[in-house]
């Protein structure tokens, strides 16, 4: 970990929804203080160097003299940081921002994001924070409360509106009514994962088209292994060695009822009786593992769960299996990895998510990765322009494109709508194999600076081949979007006495869903296994939960 003061990226504004700023007395590094009453919602001058005074949605940020703001960068091994990045240069040339950097990597981002929170160490701008992973900080009162300053957010307040998220942004709401992350924000759902077949065995199976559910997949795996007696299985997964079947389970889960893998949370929101239920005993979670252990049993699905990527690839590449998890990335490094075996035209598709029992459901929120604030930051005399720049940087339309695409003439060219990266530069499937990467080499569609991968169907798609968005689109199609639960709006007490409970629990869940998937346990015990989770405070988690949720409505 390091600091390092160098040239910013473009960030934007933000404001304040009820409240009137004005300055304490004293000087500039004094906190604005909030008057009830209404009125205009200022904030003092001495809280405003640097900052625009004509700032709304679609106004290029320009701090009006130059301003530096702590950054707390998260440092990716594929795209380690470069001082001389065109990102830095372009954002202290065009923007007037430059950044002190407290540089941390990838692998102890997490937690020393929270020990430098803790401490009182934090940056003012702190990115690459989930929707959830705030709620330890605020009762700390180290991180600022963001729903009191939606005025002088006039891109995220537009975008917010435009795309009908204010519901899943309420969500996020803690037991004071604020929220205290700015999350980032999709357009359209997010989809990414699915599985990806070798095309050419399962048409020597007479399979061309895509299955319609789970059910009709599950039966294509049995005819896929019959007529390829070679194969050791019909699919093996991989993303697996830390959480059961991350993957697969969080893409199948939705269309069972319930949440799994990756997505698995304890708390699953009834929308039918409006109360949350204990996800990992459910009928839905019951009926999902069930699927899952029946493909293992009729020996379609490799049972070696504990296994890395690099294992499981290398049975896909090496030709024991027809199937495995993949998304819309990966699929382009496993061609490129039968390339590298001498097998470049074995055929790849990623199929169109089949529906399930409980219909055809991608989970619900649209809300992604997205940035902190610390409460340093109000402090500062630029504290308004740091929040003009956040909102510009990553919510205008403008530094969107910026952060994603980088510099029109020196990045990418544009051509109408239609944007194209240099010959010379790639990224992901585009110019793949030209000499320089934009993350790498440049610092664009780094998520430090871009949240949610664009955020805007537009710049989405822009990054995506034709048979990607194809993909999407069939996907989206075909699929709902889950309702959002709602948040339970647990108080300080609350979330301490719920946290242990929840760890202890989901531990508990991961380990019997790898237990009854393998079959090392029948699930002839599902009774004692519930009895088991009942023992360890599953009951008391949920009512916990709807008790504070009741205790909001009145």
């Amino acid at each position: 970990m390091r600091n390092t003061r160098i040239p910013a990226a473009a960030l934007a504004t933000a404001t304040t929804l009820a409240l009137v700023l004005t300055a304490c007395s004293g000087n500039g590094g004094d906190t604005p203080e909030a008057e009830e009453g209404g009125g205009a919602v200022t904030i003092d001058a001495e809280h405003s160097v640097g900052a625009m005074e004509d700032f709304e949605a679609g106004t290029t940020f320009a701090a009006t003299e130059p301003v530096d703001f702590s950054l707390m960068y998260r440092d990716h091994p594929n795209y380690p940081v470069k001082e001389d990045w065109s990102v830095f240069q372009s954002l202290e040339a065009n923007q007037n921002v430059t950044f002190t950097r407290t540089d941390v990597p990838l692998a102890d981002w997490d937690n020393k994001k929270s020990l430098l929170i803790g401490a009182g160490d934090a940056s003012e701008i702190i990115p690459v924070t989930y929707p959830g992973q705030e709620v330890q900080f605020v009762s700390g009162g180290a991180i600022l409360p963001v729903s009191d300053y939606l005025e002088y957010l006039p891109n995220f307040s537009q975008k917010i509106e435009d795309w009908d998220l204010g519901a899943e942004l309420d969500a996020r709401r803690q037991a004071d009514g604020k929220y205290y992350i700015l999350p980032g924000l999709r357009e359209i759902p997010d989809v990414q994962y699915s599985v990806v077949i070798r095309e050419d065995l399962f048409e020597k199976a007479g399979i061309t088209e895509d299955p319609e559910t789970w059910d009709e997949f599950a039966d294509q795996l049995e005819q896929v292994k019959a007529a390829n007696p070679e194969l050791s299985y019909a699919m093996t997964d991989r993303w697996t060695d830390t959480t059961p079947l991350g993957a697969m389970l969080q893409y199948m889960a939705p269309n069972f009822g319930t949440s799994g893998g990756w997505g698995y949370s304890n708390t699953w929101w009834d929308a039918e009786s409006e109360e949350f239920e204990f996800a990992g005993t459910t009928d839905g979670y019951k009926e999902l593992l069930t699927y899952v252990a029946g493909l293992v049993e009729a020996g379609s699905l490799d049972p070696e769960i504990t296994q890395n990527d690099d294992q499981a690839v290398q049975k896909l590449v090496s030709g024991q299996v027809a199937a495995i998890s993949g998304n819309t990335q990966e699929i382009n490094a496993y061609r490129q990895k039968l390339a590298d075996a001498g097998q470049p035209d074995v055929p790849l598709r990623l199929i169109v998510l089949p529906d399930g029992p409980y219909g055809g459901w991608l989970a619900g929120s649209r809300l992604s990765s997205g940035v902190m604030i610390s409460s340093d930051a109000a402090e500062q005399p630029h504290f308004k322009a740091l929040l003009q720049f956040v909102d510009w940087l990553y919510y205008s339309d403008e530094g969107m494109e910026f952060a994603q695409w980088g510099v029109e003439g020196e990045t990418y060219t544009k051509d109408g709508d239609v944007r194209a990266l240099q010959p010379d530069i790639g990224w992901n499937a585009l110019n793949p194999d030209a000499p320089k990467k934009l993350n790498a080499d440049f610092g664009y569609s780094n998520g430090v600076f871009l949240l949610a991968n664009g955020s805007s169907k537009d710049l989405l798609q822009s990054v995506m081949s034709d048979e990607i968005k194809e993909w999407t689109d069939a996907v989206l199609a075909k699929k709902e979007t889950l309702p959002v639960a709602p948040s339970a709006g647990l108080d300080e007490l609350e979330l301490e006495q719920t946290a242990l409970l929840d760890t202890q629990l989901k531990d508990a869940v991961m380990a019997a869903t790898a237990a009854f998937v393998t079959g090392q346990r029948p699930l002839s015990e599902w009774d004692a296994y519930v009895a088991e989770l009942e023992g360890l405070g599953a009951t008391q988690l949920i009512d916990t939960n709807n008790t504070a949720l009741a205790r909001q409505d009145g």
